[in-house]
């Protein structure tokens, strides 16, 4: 019989990491906490990652992967670059509905530790560039004259609708909402569909 091989120390701290930071802040989150949550000695945190502020890089960089494949993986159901446009707010809003959706980590990261500078905004500004270059590029795939312009106005819709998700506890209205602004968006620059 295989037995499970246990997590890495690094593996560890970033589980640690990623649920205590999600759940309660980068910057309430102490070190400790995470070094205890994750079982290992602070000596092991600042050999792995060498600060906090690398621990949450590591942490958001992470938060972006997991989006990037859920959306990616998603929009392989739409046969359009129009509907896949739409479906990021569809393919999105299921994981807003879901129980632990506590709003968007680079929201919540930025907002604590807005320095320029910092990992945290680093992370955020790569993950913020992801969404409008999906969004550009679609934008290009059905026709717009300007994609750049209309990939920057549905990321500015999708951010909204996170936000709303958050502050408003109430994410079919806010994914429905979303959803219906970038269709009227679209029907306004590529034509009705």
């Amino acid at each position: 019989m295989a037995t499970a091989t246990r997590p890495t120390a690094r593996e560890r701290l970033l589980a640690a990491a990623d649920e205590l930071f999600y759940r309660e802040g980068v910057h309430v989150v102490g070190i400790d906490r995470v070094i205890e949550h994750a079982g290992v000695a602070k000596a092991t945190l600042y050999n792995t990652y060498g600060s906090k502020d690398e621990l949450i890089r590591a942490y958001l960089q992470g938060r972006h992967r997991a989006i990037e494949k859920r959306v990616t993986e998603g929009l392989a159901a739409y046969p359009s670059a129009r509907e896949k446009i739409l479906g990021v707010f569809d393919v999105q809003g299921a994981r807003f509905a879901e129980p632990d959706f506590r709003g968007c980590p680079f929201v919540s990261a930025t907002a604590e530790t807005a320095a320029t500078g910092t990992a945290a905004v680093a992370a955020a500004d790569d993950y913020r560039a992801w969404v409008r270059g999906l969004f550009t590029d679609l934008a290009a795939q059905a026709g717009a004259a300007d994609p750049d312009a209309l990939g920057y106005q549905l990321r500015m819709i999708y951010d909204g609708v996170a936000i709303s998700t958050r502050m408003d506890r109430d994410p079919a209205a806010a994914v429905r909402s979303g959803r219906a602004l970038a269709a009227t968006l679209l029907d306004t620059e590529l034509g009705p569909a």
